[in-house]
């Protein structure tokens, strides 16, 4: 649809741009209220007619004369006041949809975009809240990908931070344990620091006095130094591989993992300070609450101030952000040095290091970048752009994006599934925020398992004859496809209110609904070549055909099949206002409709038992039609396509 109102766009353009006062912008093309009225509609006749003093239907029925001889359309009419209504010529629209499916019509806007997205802490297993950041992340990515564009997915990693500074002090403190005894833990690594966690922050709460040493520890930590360091190290890589499988069950990976322990070892915040201090973009504090601190007075408000640099020399987690954000657009003059981490599938994702290496890749420098962080953070976020505005970096403070998001919470009824107990005052409420220091939350692999066991037992159910694996990874995708819909349904900004009834519904407006559909259609072609000996080659072939006769439909069919290809030709749009709007429930949304007219359609208008060979033939390409579409929509947002259900 995007090159088609392009197209129609500049023919009028090219025929009235001297001779009317408008504007490339005031040629938007809406959608009439009803699809008898036209396909599309220009409404700036109204424009004109207050500038040029005329009445707007004439200036309407001059315009639509211009229009005349356009391919694209089978007819214009002038309705109401104004209203200049476009008729779309159906079989050449259908057939120019057919042929482009395979070359997307999205142009590139930039040189090369940087997504940060997971940045879960290495100090324990990932819970739901987790995935909510990881799948929206991942599905900019594939989206922004589609478009053309050149993507580079960082995950940071917060690996001396002080989420691991407790994970430590539990092994050193609480546990005694040494590093090599902490190694040869064998049950998994992430789901001990979980418990050890939500223990460790306890602790500290009931004993005030054992601050100190937590303090000692972070400053060992920061600086490098041993046995604290090597502790902080050998967990934070342990856990990291254990969110890095995690994610890898949905579908999602990383092209570099930039470490905050090489942010300080190779001074990118000393060099931050001296560029910030020289543009005057922060100040020493001589009195007050903040004395000795180095802060950013706030932008509109000079009497509010952030503090960056504690009073103890400390930077605070907004200050090393800074310094990131600058080297993302490769304007801090320093670099990581970088090896590889891990291999999945043949792709490398590396690892920052302050150690120098051979010739490795060169990451950073982006011309937009998007930080995929809770709303909680948008204040910091702030700070963070303010940060490059001081510098004299505008263009890049305007380019850097804070993706936003509401919190997922768990429903009492979800709690106590889990075995938490809660008061009556907690039953009554409407939700309960997660909280990992608490310990209260869905392990993401924990839901993923529950998932895959009930996918499974349907799959069992439907498929006996299938061997064991095929099962098990049939009920993966659908488990996969139940978790990332779930994810994205929803407006970004909206909080999630997480239930195991509702995320286990294989029914309804779910990514399970959304595989059955598109299996449902490719059993189709499997059936038609078992019945008829019609290949996928041969399908191919036909969808490149020249010519279809859609008088042969019957009116009512006719109508219904001209209502399902002009909302299957709208997908590009549906991305395209996603990654403008950054809300993907527009793209979930649009799926689930695609999928609702494609199963109503093929309820009423049958293919394997149909005898008219035209009416056949419409009905066959508009199907495959349908399912490529879907099939695009499934990829971008991570959901796996079954073979069976």
């Amino acid at each position: 649809m995007i090159q088609v109102k392009e197209r129609i766009r500049a023919y009028l353009w090219k025929k009235i741009k001297d001779t009317y006062p408008l504007t490339w912008e005031d040629l938007q093309l809406s959608v009439p209220p009803d699809a008898s009225m036209g396909d599309l509609c220009f409404t700036f006749p109204f424009k004109l007619a207050r500038s040029l003093k005329k009445n707007p239907r004439q200036i309407a029925e001059e315009i639509a004369t211009a229009l005349s001889g356009l391919e694209d359309l089978e007819k214009v009419d002038i309705a109401g006041p104004g209203y200049i209504n476009l008729f779309l010529h159906r079989p050449r629209f259908f057939l120019e949809g057919l042929r482009s499916l395979a070359a997307p019509q999205l142009q590139p806007q930039e040189k090369k975009i940087i997504v940060e997205h997971t940045n879960i802490n290495p100090n324990k297993a990932a819970h739901i809240g987790h995935l909510r950041n990881a799948c929206l992340g991942d599905t900019l990515v594939r989206c922004l990908r589609y478009q053309g564009e050149q993507v580079e997915v960082q995950n940071y990693i917060d690996d001396t931070g002080v989420q691991v500074v407790d994970v430590v002090f539990g092994f050193l403190e609480l546990e005694k344990k040494s590093l090599s005894e902490v190694e040869s833990i064998a049950d998994r690594f992430d789901y001990y620091c979980w418990d050890l966690y939500t223990r460790v922050s306890a602790y500290l709460a009931a004993h005030p006095e054992a601050q100190p040493r937590k303090a000692e520890i972070l400053r060992k930590i920061e600086h490098g130094e041993s046995p604290e360091a090597d502790y902080a190290h050998y967990i934070s890589r342990r856990i990291l591989r254990a969110h890095l499988a995690t994610m890898k069950r949905l579908g999602i990976t990383y092209d570099v993992l930039p470490c905050e322990s090489s942010i300080l070892a190779l001074n990118f915040w000393e060099q931050a300070f001296h560029l910030l201090r020289a543009k005057k973009g922060l100040s020493l504090m001589d009195s007050g609450p903040n004395q000795g601190c180095w802060v950013m007075k706030l932008e509109g408000d000079e009497e509010k101030e952030k503090v960056i640099v504690r009073s103890d020399g400390t930077v605070t987690y907004v200050g090393k952000d800074i310094a990131y954000q600058l080297w993302k657009f490769g304007l801090l003059e320093r670099d990581f040095y970088y090896e590889p981490f891990l291999q999945e599938d043949g792709h490398i994702i590396w690892i920052t290091t302050s150690e120098p290496r051979a010739a490795t890749p060169s990451f950073g420098r982006a011309s937009k970048v998007y930080n995929v962080i809770d709303v909680r953070q948008s204040y910091l976020q702030k700070i963070v752009a303010q940060g490059l505005r001081v510098l004299g970096y505008e263009k890049q403070a305007d380019k850097s994006i804070h993706f936003s998001y509401e919190m997922v919470a768990l429903s009492p009824k979800s709690l106590q599934e889990l075995g938490f107990e809660l008061s009556e005052e907690e039953k009554g409420r409407s939700f309960y925020e997660v909280s990992g220091r608490k310990g209260v939350g869905v392990k993401a692999d924990d839901l993923l398992d529950k998932l895959e066991i009930k996918a499974l037992a349907e799959v069992a159910k439907r498929n006996p004859e299938l061997p064991a694996e095929d099962k098990i990874r049939i009920a993966r995708e659908i488990a996969c496809g139940a978790v990332r819909y779930f994810m994205l349904k929803l407006a970004r900004n909206s909080l999630l209110i997480f239930d195991f009834d509702e995320a286990l519904n294989f029914e309804g407006e779910t990514g399970p609904y959304l595989q059955y559909t598109a299996v449902r259609l490719n059993s189709i072609f499997r059936k038609l070549e078992a019945k008829e000996g019609f290949t996928r080659g041969q399908l191919a072939a036909l969808m490149k055909t020249e010519s279809l006769r859609l008088e042969s439909l019957p009116e009512k069919e006719k109508a219904d099949f001209w209502e399902l290809v002009v909302l299957a030709s709208q997908f590009e749009e549906a991305v395209d206002q996603s990654i403008i709007s950054l809300e993907f429930a527009h793209l979930a949304k649009f799926a689930f409709n695609l999928c609702q007219k494609i199963n109503g359609y093929y309820h009423l208008y049958p293919i394997l038992n149909e005898k008219n060979e035209d009416l056949k033939q419409v009905r066959l390409l508009t199907v495959a039609y349908v399912l490529e579409v879907l099939k695009k929509v499934l990829n971008l947002m991570g959901i796996p396509l079954p073979d069976k259900m």
